[in-house]
């Protein structure tokens, strides 16, 4: 059985990776979009699907191993999460430009995520999740930095990833001038601003700006910002964790958007 393990490695191509977890794997077999390579799952895991009368038509014309437990840790090699029995290896989506985007969708109103120096990929599988669960349009990333191969971060974003479009860019200051132009308000988020995000209308298109935990962002991101707002919370927490802070303020901008109809 090590031996399968170890052939199966060396055979991944160069432009495959790892997914792991079950809501990241049947998301990835439900996308049209999305190039399955194979599936490693346990017996267990295929016993619970059929419990939980999932559609076992996904695995129909995918190459499926059946590993064991402790075959399927050594997959997923040092990385600290359970991959609850299902693993796939997957191609890269084909990536969509932000202009392909804007011509396609010209006359609609858009909310994108940006995101400067956020690189911890279980916070990004949980910003993917949310952008998804409240409905904004996609995510703006930094190429360089974008961790698009993690295993963390399908499992944290939980099939998010499958929904939503992931835009990575050179630089998030050229590309925020690119927006501005195209009828885009950018609106930062830090915790020192006057104004709580809440007194806005959010009416149009908009570019929902957040930094990094640490540092915050730029000071020249920053200037490139149509308004700074805070997230009030009380004086018990200093802060919100990342994720949770594109939670609020995405849930709240969705449920504008629904009254508005």
């Amino acid at each position: 059985m090590l031996i399968n393990r170890v052939i199966s490695l060396k055979i991944m191509k160069k432009t495959t990776f790892l997914i792991i977890g079950k809501h990241a794997v049947l998301e990835a077999l439900k996308n049209p979009s999305r190039k399955i390579e194979r599936v490693f799952l346990t017996e267990d895991a295929q016993k619970k699907l059929n419990r939980e009368n999932q559609n076992l038509n996904l695995f129909k014309k995918i190459n499926i191993f059946y590993k064991s437990k402790r075959e399927l840790d050594n997959l997923c090699g040092k990385v600290e999460t359970a991959h609850q029995g299902l693993i796939a290896e997957v191609e890269q989506l084909e990536k969509v430009t932000l202009k392909e985007f804007l011509i396609e969708n010209i006359k609609k109103n858009i909310n994108f995520l940006a995101l400067e120096d956020v690189t911890d990929p279980r916070n990004i599988g949980s910003i993917i999740r949310s952008a998804v669960a409240f409905d904004i349009d996609g995510i703006i990333v930094k190429d360089r930095s974008f961790p698009s191969k993690s295993k963390l971060l399908f499992k944290s974003a939980s099939g998010g990833v499958e929904h939503l479009k992931i835009f990575k860019v050179a630089n998030i200051n050229t590309t925020l001038k690119f927006l501005k132009k195209k009828g885009f308000w950018v609106s930062a988020f830090d915790s020192h601003a006057n104004k709580n995000f809440t007194e806005h209308d959010w009416k149009g298109k908009n570019v929902l700006l957040f930094g990094s935990e640490g540092s915050g962002l730029k000071n020249q991101t920053t200037k490139n910002s149509d308004f700074i707002f805070k997230i009030n919370i009380n004086k018990k927490i200093e802060s919100l964790n990342i994720s949770n802070s594109v939670s609020v303020v995405c849930h709240f901008i969705n449920n504008i958007k629904y009254e508005n109809k």
